[in-house]
């Protein structure tokens, strides 16, 4: 079935998620997150986009931005392609990296705006891997608690600070602690966050999908056996491809090309 035209925002204003095929981990180092929200830095300026949160996970990521002078879904092909194209250059892949076209849900009201502004910063403690919003260096968190974050201009807070406080010091702290409330949260009508497994959980998933063959044979196995088991490795919910590498003994980039 075709898939529907996506209603426009109102506002101008969506809450956007883009996932790796297959789940697979979109960002394995620094400089593949750093290049991503250059890319978007770019396209920023060039189609004078409003920026009001991110958070790049391993194999997905979540934005809230406001359209500028085209259509979002133009955006974001233009940013997809540009980053799809740094990524396949350097692990010498091809084919797709993300998951069919991005979801999206159109925030209409400054209430939601806030509320999804917090789901996004609370993802990576939602799914086990830091203790503290803040303690996740991939995300717009640190930027309104006054602090740096990468790149410096891509972020536009102001006009939210502003909601809690004339006071920028006031209305960091304000924010701050609406930020890390307790809370549940949904939105994209999804819950899209796993607890990471530990290396032990891990090596029991794994050799559950092996059946009968031992964790160190996987490597040695005819190339299409192999890749088989890889891909079903890649569905486990909770393993990143760099756990999963590391418990097989093979390299990464044999993973996720798998």
């Amino acid at each position: 079935m075709p898939r529907g035209a996506r209603v426009k925002s109102r506002s101008g204003i969506y809450h956007i998620m883009l996932r790796g095929v297959n789940k697979q981990e979109i960002f394995h180092d620094d400089e593949d997150c750093i290049t991503f929200l250059d890319t978007i830095n770019r396209y920023k300026e060039k189609a004078e986009l409003t920026v009001y949160a991110w958070c790049l996970m391993n194999n997905h990521v979540h934005l809230l931005l406001k359209e500028g002078n085209e259509d979002i879904s133009i955006t974001m092909k233009r940013i997809g392609v540009s980053f799809v194209s740094y990524y396949n250059r350097k692990y010498e892949t091809t084919g797709h990296l993300f998951q069919d076209r991005f979801r999206s849900e159109n925030v209409e009201s400054m209430r939601y705006l806030l509320t999804v502004i917090r789901y996004i910063h609370q993802n990576p403690v939602k799914a086990g891997m830091v203790q503290q919003v803040d303690l996740w260096k991939w995300s717009s968190c640190l930027g309104y608690y006054g602090k740096t974050v990468y790149p410096r201009m891509l972020l536009d807070s102001d006009d939210l600070l502003s909601l809690f406080s004339s006071d920028l010091s006031i209305a960091q702290e304000r924010f701050k602690e609406f930020n890390e409330r307790k809370n549940n949260d949904e939105c994209l009508e999804e819950q899209i966050n796993q607890r990471r497994l530990s290396d032990n959980e891990a090596r029991q998933e794994i050799k559950r999908q092996l059946g009968g063959i031992e964790l160190a044979q996987v490597k040695s196995l005819p190339r299409e056996k192999r890749n088989k088991i890889l891909r079903q490795v890649k569905e486990i919910d909770g393993i990143s491809q760099r756990q999963a590498a590391r418990i097989l003994g093979v390299s990464p980039s044999l993973i996720f090309k798998a």
